[in-house]
């Protein structure tokens, strides 16, 4: 384990989530339209070919796909390093495997970004079916299939936690702005994982079926959340939540700490308010004293 972080990690770790920040404006900019006007959502991939036909699209992409790769890189040097101080133990080294696991989601999407500002499609069909249908195509693939796909809606469980019991806290800085957006941060993580959640859901269902065609990526688990009853009205919260999980990795882009990086006197938002709980425990004590 390194005693402290490289200095470049961190610009690294600031392009990653800075390029997921424009990702998921993207992606929650067009669901919060297709909420208003009744039209079909789009999911990351074809959010992002969408973008290639904006002035200055292709561009764009190419700084999209190189900060996705950024990020990639800053979860395999977190996780090898121990760079946010995770440990050895058992619950350690599961939290730093799935610092791995969300590094490959990510540079494999870096790669797909980049494809298409090289000038690859952006249509045919969804990509999680494409990749669960070669998977199934594979000796026990159906299984394989069926065990990436209880990962991924473990992920989107561990995301709605995380924003719920507000683990994000431990490595955000302590600012003015931090503690004014922390309830659209926290709603956030909530969205983002419902939606990832969906997307295991969809891919487990398919393999279950031996049905490739049932899989779906983000774009699919918009569809499903239209299709409920009060739909519109689903999807446009979701689409807020979305938003504002890119908002939160806009925020963590700036004011997110590394902390094998960070130095002793810098406080989390974390640190904060077990300080404010402290202090409201020791004026119950003092109050019940002085009764």
């Amino acid at each position: 384990m390194a005693d402290k972080a490289p200095a470049w990690v961190v610009p690294v770790m600031r392009a990653g989530y800075t390029s997921r920040a424009i990702v998921y404006t993207v992606v929650g900019g067009l669901a919060l339209a297709a909420a208003l006007d009744g039209g079909q959502a789009e999911g990351t991939t074809g959010a992002l070919a969408d973008l290639k036909s904006e002035p200055f699209g292709t561009a764009l992409l190419w700084v999209i796909a190189v900060g996705l790769v950024c990020y990639a890189i800053w979860r395999f040097i977190a996780a090898a390093l121990d760079l946010e101080r995770r440990g050895d133990d058992s619950s350690g080294l599961f939290a730093r495997g799935g610092l791995v696991v969300t590094g490959l989601i990510h540079a494999a999407l870096g790669v797909s970004v980049a494809g298409l500002a090289l000038g690859g499609g952006g249509g045919g069909g969804s990509g999680a079916e494409d990749w669960t249908a070669r998977l199934m195509s594979w000796p026990y693939g159906r299984w394989i299939a069926a065990a990436i796909a209880l990962g991924i809606a473990g992920a989107g469980v561990y995301y709605i936690h995380k924003g719920i019991a507000q683990k994000y806290k431990r490595t955000m800085r302590v600012t003015p702005t931090t503690q004014k957006l922390d309830p659209a941060l926290q709603a956030g993580f909530i969205a983002q994982g419902t939606l990832i959640a969906i997307v295991g859901l969809l891919m487990g269902l398919a393999a279950l079926q031996s049905n490739p065609e049932q899989a779906g990526g983000v774009g699919d688990a918009l569809a499903q959340v239209r299709s409920v009853p009060y739909g519109r009205v689903a999807l446009g919260v979701i689409a807020l939540g979305v938003l504002g999980f890119a908002l939160e990795n806009l925020v963590e882009a700036r004011y997110r700490i590394v902390p094998a990086r960070a130095g002793s006197d810098v406080e989390t938002l974390a640190q904060r308010a077990k300080q404010k709980a402290q202090d409201a425990q020791n004026e119950a004590k003092k109050a019940a004293q002085g009764n």
